[in-house]
């Protein structure tokens, strides 16, 4: 009877080091296509199959990507959240196409510690972070420890790893530039500044507004969650009455919730308020009436975002990177 082939084996008949072959046998991008296909149709002649478990712990190396929704302590936002599901959805897809599993978690189970956590604990190779928050303290602390990663956010932040996102500046100016051609003159910002995104998104409603002297304008800080949007437009109802003819909320889940509170109390939408959302979620195309939004390319940030932190574990130092955004007009404004 012949003897089993072993990886060295394998590794001699395809001439290359053991090392590159189980890497091809574990699909690794760092290996060339035409590499692994020859080591692994080799491995089908020979009926060889690799143990998963000894490779990882020899390489060490795990072939799995952590992805940490970034989630601040008092927020009411969740992981169910539509567009933070589309987004993980999007990176789940660009990490399978690279031979890597995607590992979900948020920063409520992750703790402070995000390095030994995931990469001393060998959970993972590397990190995505979704979101940065108001805060990045924890994102700057695992980098410190030289953690690979990169993270969804405002590309414009100055920082020492890389980040992929939307240009927020010109979406928030191009949906209040909307508003305000449409006719809007009194207009409420839905959102929380103190977010590095939605700042970015502020600061363009802010320089929007500044070229027409007509228009005035009042920021309304809140939660990133429907019901604190419906809750917060309904209490200006009923204190003030209808002193705003238009919305630039800073999310889809916010606008949705505005429109809501404004709907229930016969607030025509858009005859008497005008509404623009940041997102582009498959609600706001369903909703009635649809949503205008501001579109985000989740897909290609996703590839972005997998392609530089494989690009980290491949010893590079890849910079961050902005994906561009597209005004999707619908009947809310």
């Amino acid at each position: 009877m012949a003897s089993k082939v072993t990886l060295a084996d394998l590794a001699k008949l395809a001439g290359v080091s053991t090392s590159t072959a189980s890497r091809a046998l574990n699909n690794s991008p760092l290996i060339k296509q035409e590499t692994r296909e020859k080591i692994q149709e080799l491995a089908k002649i020979h009926s060889f199959s690799l143990n998963a478990a000894a490779s990882r712990l020899r390489l060490q190396k795990t072939n799995v990507i952590a992805v940490i929704i970034n989630l601040d302590d008092e927020t009411e936002q969740s992981i169910d959240d539509p567009f933070l599901l589309k987004v993980v959805s999007d990176i789940n897809l660009a990490v399978n196409r690279q031979g890597y599993e995607l590992l979900l978690s948020n920063s409520y189970m992750a703790g402070d510690d995000w390095h030994g956590y995931f990469i001393s604990g060998r959970r993972a190779d590397g990190i995505v972070v979704v979101g940065q928050g108001k805060q990045q303290h924890r994102i700057e602390r695992a980098v410190e420890a030289g953690t690979p990663l990169v993270v969804w956010g405002d590309p414009k932040t100055a920082c020492n790893y890389p980040i992929v996102g939307s240009d927020n500046f010109l979406g928030g100016k191009t949906a209040t530039q909307h508003l305000l051609d449409r006719g809007a003159r009194r207009l409420v910002f839905l959102g929380e500044p103190a977010h590095a995104e939605l700042g970015e998104r502020y600061r363009g409603f802010q320089a929007a507004l500044a070229d027409c002297a007509s228009a005035d304008a009042q920021l309304v800080r809140i939660d990133i969650t429907s019901q604190a949007a419906y809750q917060q437009i309904n209490q200006m109802l009923r204190q003030d009455g209808l002193t705003f003819d238009g919305i630039f909320a800073c999310s889809d889940m916010v606008a949705l919730g505005a429109m809501k509170a404004l709907k229930e109390r016969y607030v025509s939408v858009p005859n008497d308020v005008r509404i623009v959302g940041f997102d582009n979620i498959a609600m706001a195309d369903i909703s009635h009436p649809s949503l205008t939004t501001i579109a985000q390319n989740t897909k290609q940030a996703a590839e972005l975002l997998v392609a530089k932190l494989l690009a980290q574990l491949a010893g590079e130092q890849p910079s961050s990177e902005q994906v561009a955004i597209a005004l999707m007009q619908r009947q809310s404004s």
